[in-house]
């Protein structure tokens, strides 16, 4: 069975049909991103905010789960999918920044969509080495710094199908952080976290507990760099 027959497969079945008719029931029927009455039960959808694939679509904690499916019009369904034309409208670049420690990748996580494109160093190098996140051989970067600005420039000149664009970085220097706006037409997100509670979280962090001392500096050397 292929890929899409799985999916299709599912989203004909009995108990799909009959947990989508509940959840109509107990909903209503409004659509639950732009709050428009949908007439008609058939044009209500169940889209699934964790997609299905033929991996998931038998784990019921996915694909019959009340908290993982919204009741949305196809409108709302095309622009979640950026399909069929809806696609340029949402495609939005961030650049997220701040201090080590500040929590942008856990930013990122709760907010991007499936099909967004993510370019962060620290995942780059992840990639690149096969190595933890924090261990960063300094023989690599020219390589890593490579491959960054090459997905910079895809970001720029809109290169290829991605829905919104996340860059992640530290960015404490002012000129550079603001031509990256200029460059890219993006927005920027601060994360506005204090030294004192950076440092509190690099104490708590499980993973950096053996190289707290660097960590320390790197979080030392944003905040004396760092002009708003």
């Amino acid at each position: 069975m292929s890929r899409h027959a799985a999916i299709k497969a599912f989203l004909s079945s009995d108990p799909w049909i009959s947990f989508r008719l509940m959840l109509i029931a107990e909903r209503g029927n409004k659509c639950q991103r732009c709050g428009k009455i949908i007439p008609r039960s058939v044009d209500i959808i169940g889209h699934h905010k964790i997609e299905l694939t033929p991996e998931n679509v038998n784990d019921h904690n996915i694909s019959l789960n009340p908290e993982n499916v919204d009741l949305v019009c196809f409108d709302c369904h095309n622009v979640i999918h950026k399909r069929f034309g809806y696609q340029k409208k949402g495609r939005i670049v961030y650049i997220v920044y701040g201090p080590p420690m500040s929590g942008k990748k856990q930013y990122v996580q709760e907010r991007m969509q499936r099909g967004d494109i993510t370019i962060d160093m620290d995942r780059l190098y992840a990639a690149l080495s096969m190595l933890p996140d924090y261990d960063k051989p300094d023989i690599l970067l020219s390589n890593v710094r490579a491959v960054h600005s090459l997905l910079i420039d895809n970001i720029k000149t809109r290169y290829g199908k991605w829905g919104n664009a996340y860059v992640i970085g530290g960015y404490a220097d002012k000129y550079k952080r603001e031509k990256l706006v200029s460059d890219l037409g993006a927005e920027l997100i601060f994360r506005d976290v204090s030294r004192e509670e950076c440092l509190a979280r690099l104490e708590m962090d499980e993973v950096r507990r053996y190289r707290v001392t660097e960590w320390q500096g790197y979080i030392a050397k944003w905040f004396e760099q760092y002009v708003p």
